[in-house]
């Protein structure tokens, strides 16, 4: 018996060792603790913000009695304003610091920079052929088109909103280089910019980021700061396929996210998606209203 369980072993088929799955960084802790104090002070604004430019409203009044006042209101909108210009100053001081004195290439041109380029705009009406079957899906880069258009509307939104803000808030000292018009003129700009931003973020980035199949429910990714090897290829094809080709691959591998740590997550992704839905349906009832 002994010499035939040997004979059994040596002929027996080898049995692969399962796989282990791989994860790769795609956001560091710094920049998922900006985007952090981004979404949350967004919320914080909109929240204020909403009850403001539509004080008559019912719910904005119940509001307003629930917290102390619209004083109370104002004065959370920019105690959030402080800490999102705070964040945003940061996010510039790191894009400058790297791009200028690390001469970080990529960060203003090239695959891994937010810049627009000429892929993008192929990329743009690729998708349109793809959503109407008349071509291949594209195959993107670090950063999508969309996810560089939502960039960008969240710059011109940090310029336009907070200097017209600003200029409300200590209009005694603007006043003495601009004129009175102005000052009105950044009421509006402010009020106007910042409903079209509300809409915006609770509508097309929402849908961008968590809604699409290949995301939905939600999109994990900025909360953990790893993707899977197979999301990570199934999103992101092309840049997997740079690195690989450029040996850089293997410095992206990363642990797993802890199980409490992605439940954890995905409370608090949810929470913020329920509260932008809801101040969007109470944005469109205000204003239709």
């Amino acid at each position: 018996m002994p010499e035939l369980q040997e004979i059994e072993l040596q002929h027996a088929e080898p049995v692969e060792a399962p796989t282990q799955k791989r994860y790769f960084t795609r956001f560091t802790r710094h920049q998922r603790s900006l985007h952090a104090v981004l979404f949350s002070t967004f919320l914080g604004l909109a929240a204020t913000g909403l009850p403001l430019r539509f004080s008559e409203s019912y719910w904005a009044r119940k509001l307003a009695a629930g917290v102390g006042g619209f004083g109370a209101i104002l004065f959370f909108h920019k105690f959030c304003a402080l800490l999102l210009t705070l964040a945003f100053l940061v996010h510039v001081k790191d894009v400058f610091q790297r791009g200028i004195f690390h001469r970080e290439k990529g960060i203003f041109w090239g695959p891994t920079s937010m810049v627009a380029n000429w892929k993008d705009v192929k990329d743009l009406f690729g998708h349109m052929r793809w959503f109407l079957g008349l071509g291949p899906k594209p195959r993107f880069e670090r950063y999508a088109y969309w996810e560089k258009f939502d960039y960008w509307a969240v710059f011109w939104g940090m310029i336009v909103i907070g200097f017209s803000g600003y200029a409300m808030w200590f209009a005694p000292f603007f006043a003495r280089f601009l004129p009175g018009w102005a000052l009105n003129a950044a009421l509006v700009i402010h009020s106007e910019e910042g409903l079209l931003a509300i809409l915006f973020i609770f509508s097309i980035h929402f849908v961008n980021t968590h809604l699409r199949p290949d995301s939905f429910p939600m999109d994990m990714v900025v909360f953990t700061g790893v993707e899977s090897e197979e999301e990570f290829k199934k999103k992101r094809s092309t840049e997997y396929a740079r690195l690989a080709a450029e040996g850089k691959l293997e410095a992206r591998l990363a642990e797993a996210p802890p199980s409490w740590y992605v439940k954890f997550s995905r409370i608090v992704g949810f929470t913020a998606i329920f509260i932008g839905l809801t101040l969007l349906v109470l944005t469109l009832t205000a204003y239709f209203s």
